[in-house]
């Protein structure tokens, strides 16, 4: 079992507060991701759950029990660096292996657990390789397999693929969701990437300066962001915000559209714009055009090749359904 749940949970750093009271249930086998912008304090929640930051004021229970007070090593976590933190003198069954000596744990079950674990994570044949004879990808999946062993209640993930590159990254991302599907364990995963976020999580944690701004999977974030933050995080290209006589139109203070909801004309539309820079992805374009009377560069995609230059003149259209309207405050107006 690993359901979790934070109850008025406070932190401060000497007279400043980061974590003002905050509460959040994570439901067991759930993959929850915290996500938001550097300094946002995602990471320290983490270690808040983990026990290796001290709480300034409310309850964290573990299944129930209230865990607050309990030492790290009897929580029942484990948790994923962003560092692999591996010993490099040691082979990799025995970097797996170290958690459950510490425990006392028997030879016997060692073996049974870090066999199982090497299966899972396809290392069995790197079980006798040093660290140092590994790729970025595999040295993190020893990582997890360390964590797996000691078969917690919870995983805790803190930004794991932050040091792999791009084509590492997508890989390691859908091994991990593998796991989770395998495993079906509690896992709460930090990231600042909302790519991630989007593609991994059963439950998105969206933080801005230590509060929650929603909380949802990951289509309701994307659907129905409930202020302009969240508005302007999740999606990439992130949506656009378009505030002044195009917003006043709609009886709202700004209106938002995703990139993939405007569709373009050379003869009619709502917004007149001039062509900027084109990215041209394959399977994807996106264009960015200035439109009059809209401050900010529009961000359009379109399937697919376009024939549309540099310096032309097209016309827009958002399409009426997939307009967000948001009021004086940033609030989202049903």
């Amino acid at each position: 079992m690993g359901r979790i749940t934070l109850d008025k949970i406070t932190k401060k750093f000497g007279d400043v507060e980061v974590i003002p009271p905050l509460d959040l249930t994570i439901e067991d086998g759930e993959f929850v991701v915290f996500v938001g912008p550097s300094g946002c304090g995602k990471s320290t929640l983490l270690r808040l759950i983990a026990g290796l930051e001290d709480v300034s004021g409310g309850e964290i229970r573990i299944d129930g029990s209230d865990a607050t007070m309990v030492p790290p090593a009897k929580r029942g976590l484990a948790m994923v660096f962003q560092s692999y933190a591996l010993y490099p003198h040691m082979s990799v069954r025995k970097n797996i292996a170290f958690p459950l000596r510490m425990a006392g744990m028997s030879p016997a079950e060692q073996d049974r657990r870090i066999t199982a674990a090497a299966d899972v994570l396809n290392l069995t044949d790197y079980l006798d390789r040093r660290p140092g004879q590994l790729s970025g990808g595999q040295r993190q999946r020893v990582a997890i397999g360390r964590a797996i062993v000691r078969e917690p209640a919870a995983f805790l993930f803190d930004e794991p693929l932050s040091n792999l590159d791009a084509a590492l990254r997508v890989g390691m991302r859908l091994e991990i969701s593998e796991l989770h599907k395998r495993l079906q364990t509690t896992m709460i995963y930090v990231t600042h990437d909302q790519v991630e976020a989007m593609t991994m999580a059963d439950k998105i944690v969206v933080l801005r300066a230590g509060l929650i701004e929603q909380v949802g999977s990951p289509l309701e974030l994307y659907r129905a962001p409930r202020n302009l933050f969240v508005a302007g995080f999740i999606g990439s290209p992130k949506m656009n915000l378009i505030d002044g006589a195009a917003a006043d139109k709609h009886d709202c203070k700004t209106i938002g559209i995703r990139p993939e909801h405007i569709s373009v004309s050379p003869e009619s539309g709502d917004w007149k714009g001039t062509v900027g820079v084109s990215e041209h992805l394959g399977s994807d374009t996106f264009f960015h055009v200035t439109c009059e009377g809209i401050a900010a560069p529009l961000t359009v995609r379109v399937g697919g090749e376009v024939d549309v230059k540099y310096g032309d003149t097209i016309w827009l259209r958002p399409g009426p359904e997939q307009i967000h309207r948001f009021d004086q405050n940033g609030l989202r107006i049903a």
